[in-house]
């Protein structure tokens, strides 16, 4: 099969699940034996640009008209089998779209957060679940309360984007994976074609580093944002310590908004250490050293990453009880769900995983056993092929009989 995946990447300067999720798929699918390009942008080129351009990026998320004529031009001259598409904010926007239907070349989009019903792609504000602009036509909320970066401005961009497009989305797409089934059902109820919304949960290597022992640590990785639930961490930590602890550290390792406040509140601590950023071995390694991976996110996760990295280590999980992690982790026979926003909640989940060792012993084997049944390269590779077909079959009677390898 030969696929051309479309991506903007986002800042290296922040940790990106998403990065890494389009980068796992590539190389799963270069593996497996398929032919796999890639047309992207990268933020991380907007610090390169004149004045005069940086002022113009805000213009180019709602439309690139120069990307349309790029990736057409391109599609028509290698004629993919299908095109994936996965973030085009700020540089690449829904254009790509165009440029499919521009070459007669399906497109399917994986949805790794909310932004086909929210500007931000959080359906979250002020540090609260929020669907004010759910199945609005026109998101004026969102710029009302400057969902995006705390400012109305930047909010603007996206929800014009969001406004403009939508109908072109929904039917441009032959088929929106969706990373898990809480995220379709949010969706669905947005209004989004249901025929058109599968789930395809991401996949996760099998680490070379597993949990041989006990753990040494309880470990968050991830964001250093609001929306992450790390203040409710910090409040609950500062619970447990108050009562004595639960015998080993936490690590807190990432980067974000809140990472000088997390910095100062572990300063001067035996119980806590800040790390900073991990690269990919170090969180490997991180992993496999923990008793639990903490994962208290305020919003509705779409996903979760680090909770199916925790699963393939070996590692029991306590997450909020809500979003995708409800599909993810059993409470109570792969790790632990806190309710959402609790700081009693999260306190308790924490000191029962790390109380008994014979007990948390059992849920990290459970959840090893629940990675590899659903989560696994194998399984991965399968779905995401699988998905790619009926995309492309989907296609055939409108623009002609066509072989995988891109021969009409």
């Amino acid at each position: 099969m030969h696929v051309l995946v479309v991506h903007n990447r986002y800042s290296s300067a922040q940790p990106s699940g998403e990065n890494k999720v389009v980068d796992q798929e590539v190389a799963l699918l270069r593996g497996a034996g398929h032919r796999v390009e890639v047309f992207e942008r990268r933020s991380d080129d907007i610090a390169a640009r004149s004045l005069l351009g940086k002022a113009k990026v805000p213009l180019l998320v709602p439309w690139n008209p120069a990307v349309r004529t790029e990736l057409a031009a391109r599609l028509r001259a290698q004629r993919p089998d299908v095109v994936h598409v996965h973030n085009v904010f700020p540089l690449l926007s829904p254009a790509v779209l165009a440029a499919c239907a521009d070459a007669g070349v399906p497109a399917v989009a994986t949805l790794h957060n909310y932004t086909q019903v929210c500007p931000p792609g959080t359906l979250q504000r002020d540090g609260r679940p929020c669907t004010e602009c759910v199945g609005s036509a026109a998101p004026l909320p969102a710029v009302r309360h400057g969902c995006y970066r705390n400012s109305r401005l930047a909010t603007v961009p996206l929800a014009v984007s969001l406004s403009v497009n939508r109908r072109r989305w929904w039917s441009g797409v032959e088929r929106f994976f969706c990373i898990s089934a809480a995220q379709r059902d949010v969706l669905v109820r947005a209004g989004m074609p249901a025929e058109r919304l599968a789930v395809k949960h991401n996949f996760v290597p099998d680490p070379e580093d597993r949990r041989s022992g006990a753990g040494e640590h309880v470990l968050y990785l991830g964001r250093l944002a609001e929306a992450k639930g790390v203040r409710l961490l910090m409040a609950a930590w500062d619970e447990l310590a108050a009562a004595g602890g639960v015998g080993v550290p936490l690590v807190i390792a990432g980067t974000g908004p809140l990472e000088s406040e997390v910095a100062a509140w572990a300063a001067g601590r035996d119980d806590v250490r800040y790390v900073g950023l991990y690269d990919t071995a170090e969180c490997r390694k991180a992993i496999a050293r923990s008793v639990a991976v903490v994962a208290p996110s305020t919003w509705l996760e779409a996903f979760g990453l680090v909770v199916v990295e925790a699963m393939a280590a070996g590692v029991p999980v306590v997450a909020a009880g809500h979003g995708a992690f409800v599909e993810l982790v059993e409470d109570g026979a792969t790790g632990l769900l806190h309710r959402p926003g609790e700081t009693a909640s999260l306190t308790s989940c924490i000191r029962r995983i790390a109380a008994e060792p014979g007990r948390n012993r059992e849920m990290g084997q459970a959840a090893r056993r629940r990675y590899e049944q659903g989560f696994s390269p194998a399984v991965g590779l399968e779905r995401l092929v699988n998905e790619y077909r009926t995309a492309i079959a989907g296609r055939t009677d409108q623009w002609g009989t066509k072989t995988m390898g891109g021969t009409k």
